[in-house]
């Protein structure tokens, strides 16, 4: 499979490196104003999604209860209690913050547009894959906050007042969300026209987070003494992570009797996480954490691995 040159994970590389070279603007006190700006963009990245969601394709797959428990455990049982074991047991052998960074990355949802082109790809169960990724979308509004709280268990310098999280991600998560949806009728089609322009505001506001989520990190200091270990490490988790999550969705796929199309669907869904949805809940969850750039590492590792692989894994599937 030939790999194509793709601008945002280049922008991700360079949002890193523009932080680490010039930190102010981005940074607390900033004339960014990053904790406002950042905010306003999370909404629009919501409300956007909201308006270009559509249920009508989830009626198609809704049926196959059978797959969906599986992608849904996977995402948001498996997963999270790997990284609640990596959080808990690895805390003397990896840092803090890293550890965290490892445990919200598992507890974060699927990916919806690359699980769905990637199964389309491979000729797996498409209609199937739609039900899935979306659900869980909708399902890590909720279920990812209260992973993470359960796990820090109160602790305010990780993610700050339970309540004030939990009201930040209504106001400017859901609520947005909210409003997407009901605005469909007058919106539906214009998002629809204009998919690449929607995307490139989604991406693009994904891009300043990164940016100024570093910044902070940059100007604490708080990568002091990390560098490229702290790199190396969160290499070493994402492979891992990936390879054993891809491991138990393929067994419980082979016990279940599933056909290839499902088992294909499945195993998309169930091992990807979105960093669309990721970086915008870390922005709103670790609000004021100083450790925000390296507890979004793993994250920005996890992303582009997981693209190669299930890229490699399409071209190889849809040649069966």
């Amino acid at each position: 499979m030939k790999l194509k040159f793709d601008w945002f994970l280049t922008g991700m590389v360079l949002a890193v490196l523009l932080a680490w070279a010039f930190p102010g603007p981005g940074a607390e006190g900033g004339w960014l104003h990053a904790h406002v700006l950042n905010k306003i963009g999370v909404a629009l990245i919501f409300f956007l999604n909201g308006a270009g969601l559509s249920f009508a394709a989830l009626k198609a797959g809704a049926l196959h209860w059978r797959l969906h428990t599986v992608v849904q455990a996977a995402t948001f049982v498996v997963f999270p209690l790997v990284g609640w074991a990596v959080y808990v047991v690895g805390g003397e052998m990896l840092p803090a913050a890293l550890g965290l960074g490892v445990f919200f990355l598992c507890a974060l949802p699927s990916t919806v547009s690359s699980s769905v082109a990637m199964t389309s790809a491979a000729r797996g169960n498409v209609p199937a894959a739609v039900f899935n990724a979306t659900l869980s979308s909708l399902l890590g509004v909720f279920l990812t906050p209260l992973w993470v709280g359960l796990a820090l268990g109160g602790d305010a310098t990780a993610a700050g007042s339970v309540g004030g999280v939990i009201l930040d991600l209504v106001v400017w998560l859901v609520l947005p969300l909210i409003a997407g949806q009901l605005s469909r009728p007058w919106l539906a089609d214009f998002v629809k026209r204009h998919k690449q322009g929607v995307h490139l505001i989604d991406r693009g506001t994904i891009l300043l987070i990164i940016y100024t989520s570093f910044c902070d990190s940059v100007k604490r200091g708080v990568w002091s003494g990390q560098g490229w270990q702290t790199v190396g490490l969160s290499l070493v988790a994402a492979a891992a992570l990936f390879a054993l999550v891809f491991w138990v969705v393929a067994w419980a796929c082979g016990r279940l009797g599933f056909s290839t199309e499902d088992r294909i669907a499945a195993i998309f869904c169930g091992s990807k996480k979105s960093l669309a949805a990721g970086v915008p809940m870390a922005q709103l969850i670790f609000a004021g954490d100083a450790r925000l750039g390296v507890i979004l590492l793993p994250l920005l590792i996890y992303h582009p691995l997981q693209l190669v692989i299930c890229g490699l894994l399409a071209g190889r599937w849809a040649r069966r």
